[in-house]
């Protein structure tokens, strides 16, 4: 079923994408842009779901010189593996409208 809707509006799956991609470059530039402090949990879901919508599943060692914050960093973005990179993007999205708006 999904995939004939898919064979019979492509264009319009396209524009949606775009769309989901315009509104998460608007979300990092204001995520990257903030002043506000945010709480680590809620830091820790920003690196993830940013990661996991650039990335994939394409893990790579976070930068950083402390250990322990590389773990949990990898570990919180092991835990979105689930997500496809749009759904990661749509959540992203939604954490930036929780906490930023």
């Amino acid at each position: 079923m999904v995939k004939k809707l898919l064979l019979r509006f492509p264009e319009k799956i396209a524009v949606m994408g775009k769309e989901i991609d315009k509104k998460f470059e608007e979300a990092y530039k204001i995520s990257s842009t903030t002043n506000k402090k945010l709480p680590p949990d809620v830091m820790l879901q920003f690196y993830a779901y940013y990661k996991q919508a650039t990335k994939g599943n394409n893990y790579e060692e976070p930068s950083g010189d402390v250990e322990l914050r590389n773990a949990f960093k990898l570990n919180a973005w092991f835990q979105l593996s689930h997500l496809s990179e749009k759904e990661a993007k749509k959540e992203y999205i939604n954490l930036v409208n929780k906490h930023l708006k």
